[in-house]
């Protein structure tokens, strides 16, 4: 795939991040996936997994404005976000869902009601819904997650799934 192409694709990413649609990717646009999650799950932001997930939240945020701000603005706007992802995607894969990984890992406690580590497929797919992934791509999604097929879906498996959505970029992707 020659470089136009990836970073079109990457581009396309850049919208499920901007959760307020406004062209910037901030702090807000984190904590408000967070504060949807919660809400989605009945999760209280003073418990200990909604702590971790506004702290996940925070890390992610920090993660990604140290990839991509390149001005200094506290957002990143599309050009910054297709630049800075495009650079270190290349380099190392891995990074980006690394930094991901504490606010994936609160995200599948919250989800998580059997308090075991893993979330139901069905819990993993409401929350994508609430992360703005239309029903579909949800329902696709969450299945495919779940790689040993027991109905329930681990850190592991998602992490490594979001690493591939923004390193793998196919077409129609």
């Amino acid at each position: 795939m020659d470089s136009a192409e990836y970073e079109r694709k990457i581009a396309h990413r850049f919208a499920a991040f901007d959760q307020d649609g406004n062209g910037y990717i901030d702090r807000a646009d984190f904590n408000a996936a967070a504060a949807r999650l919660l809400t989605e799950f009945g999760t209280t932001a003073r418990c200990d997994k909604g702590q971790a997930l506004y702290t996940g939240a925070e890390a992610f945020w920090q993660g990604m404005a140290g990839i991509a701000d390149v001005d200094g603005d506290q957002r990143v706007n599309r050009e910054e976000f297709v630049g800075g992802a495009v650079k270190r995607l290349r380099d190392n894969p891995g990074r980006f869902a690394e930094i991901a990984r504490p606010f994936l890992r609160a995200a599948i406690a919250v989800a998580d009601s059997g308090n075991d580590g893993r979330a139901a497929v069905a819990d993993v797919e409401r929350a994508l819904r609430v992360l703005g992934a239309g029903a579909e791509i949800a329902s696709v999604a969450a299945q495919s997650l779940d790689t040993d097929r027991d109905g329930l879906v681990a850190e592991s498996d998602v992490v490594a799934a979001f690493a591939v959505y923004f390193t793998v970029i196919e077409p129609d992707a």
